[in-house]
């Protein structure tokens, strides 16, 4: 009988210890170590797989290993063309986000070409997954259904069914009897995906695995998992917006850079042929703190609604939210927006939105959220067919972006005729024209946000005090006024007070 022992394993690299510690001896990371029960390990003819023959590169035969449409136009997108066989694909994503529902469709679609294809849901039981299947019209005569938890069983699955492409629903909940810990910990998923993956590569099968998310918004378990697998895909989206967004995070078959979008109905997930339009829909004209930005999901385009809201404060820190933008460089452009042209949000609660639950990390959207801050401010709305583009500096300098010539040509798709661009920004395409500046404070005035009214200048403290800005002529942004000023002869006093010169300040 195998020897059990108590180790502790690191969740992030795998890293076994005898007793716990708070930093990791491998990855050193803090308070990753869980304890796991561990039996003794196999012989090393255990160990041993089938022997592998040396070939010349040339004389490799990769007929086999081209990849094969899943049928899901979206997900096909992302991978390239489809799933190649003996692949092993990692899907993760947060809980009810419609990773099952994604995956039915496709291998329905893939047995509906007579291809046999193995779901194992090791979460749900058999009548779970059929009543989802009826309401997706996924029923077909070469899925083969299994609920199972069991490693040993599903191997055998594979062996008898001989399937083209599995599904393990999901990999946190599997686990082999020959390991002592329980499902889902650091040594039941290493085994248990580095087993289904020599299956894969040795019958030429593809796998796909469901991956639970911590709540940090990580693939749970070890860190190993991801490097194991071929291709890790990244299912995102708010369970409150019916837009999904799907994503390559890594893939050995092709590049990382496309992005897949798909839109939660009663019938399932349905592909977004045109996500700008969709973000656009609702978008209401002539609101102050509205702006329409291309941004850049991989190669792919996306106009996206930007709205900012400016309210008074009476907390001693007003609060600055956002939602699908990053905090920190909101927290950037304010201050680039008190310091260069004069708008001072000091007494002021401020929220930033990305509209329709996506989530922009990218600078090209600088220019946008300042002038969507400015315009709420100044409680003036822009132009209707305007799209704003550019990363803002410290300086208040505009600089260009990449791929300037995709975005515009997805805006003059949409009808949008006008595009404020940083002052170097390539041509716009045909039925665009482009309205070039060189700072913030330049783009402001252009756009009709003068901060002369609403908006008090910023100043610098003096003493507790404020004194009045100045603008450079230069670069029309606003400077501090100098604090000397001239005085007539007839103020200064002919003595000086004793108590002045005894003060060493």
């Amino acid at each position: 009988m195998a020897k059990v022992r108590a180790v502790f394993r690191c969740t992030e690299c795998g890293t076994s210890a005898p007793k716990w510690v708070g930093r990791c001896p491998g990855c050193e990371e803090w308070n990753t170590l869980v304890e796991e029960l561990e039996a003794s390990s196999p012989s090393a003819a255990q160990l041993l797989g089938p022997r592998d023959k040396p070939v010349p590169i040339s004389e490799v035969d990769t007929h086999e290993w081209t990849a094969r449409a899943t049928g899901i136009a979206e997900l096909d997108r992302v991978l390239g063309g489809g799933l190649v066989p003996g692949s092993v694909t990692l899907v993760g994503g947060e809980p009810g986000i419609g990773k099952s529902t994604l995956l039915l469709q496709a291998v329905a679609s893939v047995a509906a070409d007579g291809a046999k294809v193995l779901y194992v849901s090791a979460e749900e039981s058999k009548q779970q997954v059929r009543l989802r299947a009826e309401r997706l019209g996924a029923l077909r005569p070469t899925l083969w259904l299994a609920s199972e938890t069991s490693l040993p069983h599903i191997l055998d699955f594979i062996d008898e069914i001989e399937p083209t492409l599995v599904v393990v629903d999901s990999i946190q909940t599997v686990h082999h009897p020959e390991i002592g810990s329980a499902s889902g910990s650091v040594s039941q998923v290493r085994e248990c995906a580095a087993r289904l993956v020599g299956a894969a590569k040795a019958k030429g099968v593809a796998v796909v695995l469901v991956g639970h998310v911590t709540k940090e918004g990580g693939l749970a378990g070890p860190r190993v998992l991801e490097h194991v697998v071929d291709t890790v895909l990244a299912f995102e989206g708010d369970r409150h917006h019916a837009l999904r967004l799907l994503r390559a995070v890594k893939h050995r078959f092709g590049a990382t850079d496309q992005l897949g979008l798909f839109e939660m109905t009663e019938g399932g997930m349905v592909g977004v042929p045109d996500p700008s339009r969709l973000f656009l829909a609702d978008r209401r004209k002539g609101v102050s703190g509205s702006v329409v930005v291309p941004t850049m999901e991989g190669h792919r385009p996306l106009l996206v609604e930007l709205q900012a809201l400016v309210t008074p404060s009476r907390l001693a820190s007003p609060r600055r939210s956002a939602q699908g933008l990053d905090s920190g460089r909101l927290s950037l452009l304010l201050a680039v927006l008190q310091e260069r042209a004069g708008f001072s949000f000091a007494e002021t609660d401020v929220y930033a939105l990305a509209v329709g639950g996506v989530k922009i990390a990218e600078p090209a959207a600088d220019l946008g959220v300042a002038l969507a801050l400015a315009s709420a401010l100044a409680g003036t709305s822009l132009p209707p067919d305007l799209v704003v583009c550019g990363e803002v500096g410290l300086g208040g300098e505009l600089r260009q972006v990449s791929q300037t010539d995709r975005r515009l040509a997805e805006a003059a798709r949409l009808g949008f005729t006008r595009a404020l661009l940083p002052r170097l920004a390539p041509e716009p395409p045909e039925g665009i024209a482009a309205i070039r500046v060189g700072t913030l404070a330049e783009a402001i005035e252009v756009a009709g946000l003068a901060a002369d009214g609403p908006a008090p200048p910023p100043g610098r403290r003096n003493g507790g005090g404020h004194h009045p800005a100045s603008t450079d002529p230069e670069s029309g942004g606003a400077w501090p006024a100098p604090r000397l000023r001239a005085v007539e002869s007839s103020e200064i006093p002919d003595t000086v007070p004793d108590d002045i010169l005894d003060d060493p300040f």
